[in-house]
Parts: C-alpha cells; structure tokens; sequence
C-alpha cells in the first residue's frame, strides 16, 4: 500500500521506493511514539510529511516536468474516450488541482481511504476532507466536460 501511494505522490518508481524507504526508516524511529491506533494513517502521514520534505529540494525539476507536457497535443471529449485516453484525461485533470485537492482526492478515491482517515493523514478537520473532495471532483467533471485532455498550464480555464 505504502508503494502505490508513494508512486502516485511521485510518478517515479525510483523514487516511490525511495520515498518509502525513508517512511520506513522514520516509522521505526517513531515506533515508541505510536499509539497501536490506526497504523495506516500513521504511516501514510509519515509517508506525506517525508514526500512533502523531499518537495521543497524539488520545486525546479517538477516545473520543468510540467512545462515537458504542454507540448501534448489536445483532443475533444469524444476522441478521449474513443482513443482510450480516458485515464489520462482523469489524471491531466486531477494533476491542475490545488496539492491540498489532489492529495485528498489519491487519499480517498485512488487508495480507498475513509474520510476520518484522510483526516488524520492530512492532519485536517474530517469535514475539511470532505469539502475539498466535494470541490476536487466537481473541478475534475467540469474539466473532464470541457474535453480536458491538456496537461497542467495548457490550453484554456
């Protein structure tokens, strides 16, 4: 489980188990601090708080990455569909979200976690879960309506 979230906070495989290599490392250091309560959001909230560290070092490489998609060329609702690029679109349309959106969205609907465990993950209130799921997936259908296969930065809003 640790891996596939790590995959989905880095798209990079490399970096995925290096990023959970070092939750590893830091939940063993912490194992005297845990509770024995909930050790999946324990470790997925080790696992966000290492990734989002390793972030600052990165700002630079992930612009570039985004600014490597803008040459993707567009295609109509009806074409995404038709050429199997559904996937891609869902995944362009949840990369434009604000961080705090996505990772609620990848916590909840990608990984299968409850609202109350999203909560202790993102150390947020459970309705402030909910709330920025609710706004995630509307701007996720509005995109998707708007035939939103153009990757972050691209196209129009």
């Amino acid at each position: 489980m640790l891996l596939r979230v790590a995959t989905t906070l880095t798209a990079q495989p490399a970096d995925a188990e290096d990023l959970v290599q070092d939750t590893l490392l830091r939940a063993y250091r912490a194992v005297d601090r845990f509770d024995g309560r909930h050790p999946r959001a324990w470790l997925l909230t080790i696992l966000r708080r290492t990734e989002m560290n390793r972030n600052r070092a990165r700002r630079p490489h992930l612009v570039r990455d985004a600014a490597t998609e803008l040459e993707r060329p567009t295609a109509g609702p009806e074409e995404i569909v038709m050429d199997g690029e559904f996937d891609t679109a869902v995944h362009n349309a949840l990369l434009t979200l604000p961080a705090h959106h996505r990772r609620v969205v990848e916590l909840v609907d990608v990984h299968g976690l409850s609202y109350a465990e999203a909560a202790r993950v993102l150390d947020v209130p459970e309705g402030t879960v909910m709330s920025r799921l609710h706004r995630a997936r509307n701007r996720i259908r509005k995109r998707l309506r708007d035939g939103g296969s153009t990757p972050p930065g691209g196209g129009s809003r």
